[in-house]
């Protein structure tokens, strides 16, 4: 009978001297194991776990030894998988999908996937057209971000706050009672009565919801809205500039306020510029609440007091949600709440009452 080979160390320097290129059978008679077996380790496959741990370190060392990655492309047609995620987002850039995005990017990465995403900056033949160009790229599900998704699509989707009731939509949605209660109990318990608002955007898919917790728990806590104090965003941006306009248009009133919630972090950065240019300090002057949690919010100056959305766990959560629904999961979640938190930082004081916020 022939001698069987000895297997060569995992940590043996001896190389390969093939001057083939490095492929799952080379690697196999290397380690003197299958290729079966080093496939099911370097694909973390389902029956991975039946293999030996020092087994399973052992192809792992071998292959960072030769720089030996799987075939993509072999993968994808033996599973008849693409391994691929589309994204919709509005943009690419802002601190909110930024943050989203790095929860989504941090699963998909262990999973094997990747993703594809496209910037549709709220345009709604862009949001129709994008699906179907990913869908022509094989994408196997889609993670929508703050996108205002009119109807179901062919390949299962979950939503960051986006749509509560589409049919094949999994939605991942903050508690925004909850949220607007955080908030104006905070400047309530400061001695604010008079408080000014910035409204969503009416394309934006929070907006709504957002407004009319805020009305509710302004008429729980016994706080008069006022129409003049309440504006409305109107551009379709994801900077600063958001929230600079709305102070002009609140000073412009008659009615003076000690507060502004504002419908995001950013507009809220916007809006602090504004009132210094009008001479006007945060939170000395006027106080401001923020919401999301942005990265930035904990740099402005001041610190931004701000209604806290899990930004990157919202993201992990819709990613392995879609994941486990691509797996053939059948009783996966239509909704999923978010809980939020008031995070207190700088630009909330007690009202001043020798200067509310007016026009110089």
């Amino acid at each position: 009978m022939p001698k069987r080979k000895q297997a060569a160390p995992a940590g043996d320097k001896n190389e390969l001297s093939t001057g083939r290129p490095i492929s799952l059978k080379i690697l196999g008679e290397y380690l003197d194991l299958s290729p079966a077996t080093i496939s099911l380790v370097l694909n973390n496959a389902p029956g991975v776990r039946s293999i030996p741990q020092e087994t399973r370190d052992r192809v792992l060392a071998a292959a960072r030894k030769f720089d030996y990655r799987p075939s993509f492309y072999a993968r994808s047609l033996r599973r008849k998988q693409s391994f691929s995620i589309g994204v919709l987002v509005p943009e690419l850039s802002d601190g909110y999908s930024v943050q989203v995005m790095s929860g989504i990017e941090e699963v998909l990465l262990e999973e094997g996937y990747f993703y594809l995403a496209a910037s549709h900056r709220r345009k709604a033949d862009l949001i129709e057209e994008y699906p179907r160009l990913l869908m022509d790229r094989s994408v196997e599900g889609f993670i929508a971000i703050d996108t205002a998704l009119k109807h179901s699509l062919p390949l299962p989707v979950v939503a960051v706050a986006g749509p509560r009731k589409i049919e094949g939509v999994t939605s991942i949605l903050l508690d925004h009672r909850r949220a607007a209660e955080l908030a104006l109990r905070h400047l309530y318990q400061l001695g604010h009565r008079q408080i000014a608002f910035m409204r969503g955007q009416t394309f934006s898919s929070d907006a709504d919801d957002r407004w009319k917790s805020l009305l509710a728990a302004a008429k729980e806590l016994g706080i008069e809205v006022y129409p003049e104090l309440v504006v409305q965003l109107q551009l379709n941006i994801s900077s600063p500039e958001l929230g600079y306009p709305v102070v002009q248009q609140l000073l412009s009133q008659k009615r003076p306020f000690t507060a502004l919630v504002s419908f995001n972090d950013i507009a809220a950065i916007g809006a602090i510029r504004a009132f210094r240019d009008h001479n006007i300090r945060v939170p000395e002057d006027v106080s401001i609440v923020g919401f999301d949690d942005i990265q930035g919010a904990a740099y402005h100056n001041p610190s931004l007091t701000t209604i806290r959305q899990p930004l990157h766990n919202m993201g992990t959560t819709a990613a392995r949600i879609l994941l486990q629904r691509l797996r053939g999961a059948k009783d996966y979640p239509e909704n999923v709440a978010i809980v939020p938190e008031l995070i207190i930082r700088e630009s909330t004081l007690p009202p001043n009452p020798r200067r509310p916020a007016r026009q110089s």
